[in-house]
C-alpha cells in the first residue's frame, strides 16, 4: 500500500454499524438486517459489490479493537492493542511509554461476591462521572501515579504511570454473571514487570471495592484490555489519505487517533454524525463514521431495537448519498446477534458502492452478501477494495 498509494481528489466514506451482523431468532427466519425495512440500502445494493468480511479468522470472535483494526487494514493478530489504550486515547489522554492503561466497567456484585451485572445496570454518564471523581479522590496506590477518567455511561479507564510496567496481564472480567471477578495475573509469572503491574492492578481493584462498597448498583469494578501504547503506521503514511473520524464513543475515537485520523466534533445521535460529515466533507478525502447503537441492542438481546437502529440509518442514508462520495462502504466491525447477546465469529455484511462494481443482488443482507461478488474475505482487505475503487492505487509491476 505504501508503494502503490497515490493522492487523488476522490473521496471515500466508510460507514460502520457496530455489531451489524446478526442471526435469525428461529430456524429459517431473518436476521436483524434482513428483517429491517431498508429501501435505501437495498437500492444501493443493486449497484454495489457485496460480500461477507471475516474480522480475524474462521470461528474467532473479535473484540471491537481487533474488529476495527481489520477494517482499517491492519492485521489484528500482528497489531494487538489493549482496549484500555483505546479508551485512554479516546477520552483525550496522552500516553507515554511508561503508561499502562485498562478499561473499567463499573459493575454490580451480590452479597456472596459474585457479579450480578457486568454493566451496573447501564448507569448513566452522570453517575459514572460521580464514581470516577470518588475514586480519584480516595485512591492511594503505591509505586504508581493512578488516574481514572470517565468514558461513557458505566465505562471508564484507569492509567497507571510508573517505571517498569507491562500490559501482559489477564482481565478481571469473568465475561458472565454468577461468577466472582478474577484476579489480575501476569502472563509470565517470572517476569518482574508483569508481576509488578499485576500487583498494582489488584491493589487498585481492592481499594476501588472498598470505596464503592456502599453504592447501590456500581459497587465494584471489572478491568479488561490492559495495554501500553503501540506504534502503528498512520493512514497518511500508508494510504496517503487525509482521514477524519466521526464517532460518539471514546473507544472508537481512540482507534481513530491511533490510526492518525483527525477527530471531528460529532452532533447528537446518528443524524448529528451525518450532519458533521456534511459540514466537513470538503476538508478530507477519507471519512470513518461509527454507529454504536446496533451493537448495544444486540448485546441487550433486543432484536427489534437493533432492527429499528438499522432502519434509522437507512432513513438518513440519503444525507450521505447526496454528498456523492466516490466510494461508499457500509459494514460492521463484527456481528452482534441479538440471539447470542454477544459478539460473534460470523461473517459481517459488506457493501461497496462505486462506479466500478459488479452487482449481483437486489437487497442488502447476510444471505445476499454471502452470494455477492466479493464472497467471504478477510476484513483487512477492505482498505484495498476502497482504495482500488477510489482509483488511489497505482498498477503493481510492469
Amino acid at each position: 500500500m505504501r508503494e502503490l498509494s497515490v493522492k487523488t481528489e476522490s473521496k471515500i466514506v466508510l460507514l460502520v454499524l457496530d455489531g451489524l451482523g446478526g442471526l435469525p431468532l428461529e430456524p429459517g427466519g431473518e436476521t436483524e438486517l434482513e428483517a429491517a425495512s431498508t429501501p435505501n440500502l437495498d437500492e444501493l445494493a443493486k449497484r454495489s459489490d457485496l460480500g461477507l468480511s471475516r474480522p480475524v479468522a474462521a470461528g474467532v470472535t473479535p473484540g471491537s479493537g481487533p474488529g476495527h483494526l481489520g477494517l482499517f487494514g491492519y492485521d489484528p493478530v500482528r497489531y494487538v492493542v489493549g482496549r484500555g489504550v483505546l479508551s485512554a486515547l479516546g477520552v483525550g489522554m496522552e500516553l507515554t511509554g511508561n503508561d499502562l492503561a485498562a478499561r473499567i466497567n463499573f459493575a454490580s456484585k451480590d452479597s456472596s461476591g459474585k457479579i450480578s451485572d457486568r454493566r451496573a445496570g447501564r448507569i448513566p454518564s452522570e453517575e459514572g462521572i460521580r464514581l470516577v471523581d470518588l475514586l480519584n479522590a480516595k485512591l492511594d496506590v503505591e509505586d504508581a501515579e493512578v488516574t481514572v477518567r470517565h468514558e461513557k455511561e458505566y465505562r471508564a479507564v484507569v492509567v497507571f504511570r510508573g517505571e517498569g510496567l507491562s500490559g501482559h496481564l489477564s482481565d478481571t472480567d469473568p465475561q458472565r454473571t454468577g461468577l466472582e471477578a478474577l484476579p489480575v495475573e501476569p502472563e509470565d509469572s517470572s517476569n518482574v514487570a508483569q508481576r509488578k503491574s499485576a500487583h498494582l492492578a489488584n491493589e487498585f481493584v481492592k481499594q476501588a471495592n472498598e470505596i464503592l462498597a456502599d453504592e447501590e448498583a456500581a459497587n465494584t469494578v471489572l478491568l479488561r484490555g490492559f495495554g501500553m501504547h503501540p506504534a502503528l503506521p498512520s493512514f497518511e503514511e500508508t494510504y496517503r489519505l487525509d482521514a477524519a473520524a466521526i464517532a460518539a464513543y471514546p473507544m472508537y475515537k481512540g482507534l481513530a487517533r491511533l490510526a492518525g485520523m483527525e477527530l471531528k466534533k460529532e452532533g447528537e445521535g446518528i443524524a448529528g454524525e451525518f450532519a458533521t460529515l456534511k459540514e466537513s466533507f470538503a476538508d478530507h478525502d477519507f471519512f470513518f463514521i461509527h454507529i454504536k447503537p446496533t451493537d448495544a441492542a444486540g448485546e441487550d438481546g433486543d432484536f427489534e431495537r437493533k432492527v429499528s437502529v438499522i432502519e434509522e440509518v437507512d432513513s438518513l442514508l440519503p444525507e450521505v448519498l447526496g454528498l456523492e462520495p466516490d466510494v461508499l462502504a457500509v459494514t460492521g466491525d463484527h456481528g452482534t446477534p441479538s440471539k447470542m447477546r454477544a459478539h460473534s465469529w460470523h461473517g459481517v455484511p459488506f457493501l461497496l458502492a462505486s462506479s466500478y462494481t459488479l452487482p449481483t443482488a437486489e437487497r442488502f443482507g447476510e444471505r445476499a452478501c454471502a452470494g455477492g461478488t466479493l464472497g467471504v474475505f478477510p476484513a483487512e482487505e477492505i482498505m484495498g477494495y476502497l482504495m482500488g475503487n477510489a482509483m488511489k492505487l497505482n498498477k503493481f509491476g510492469a
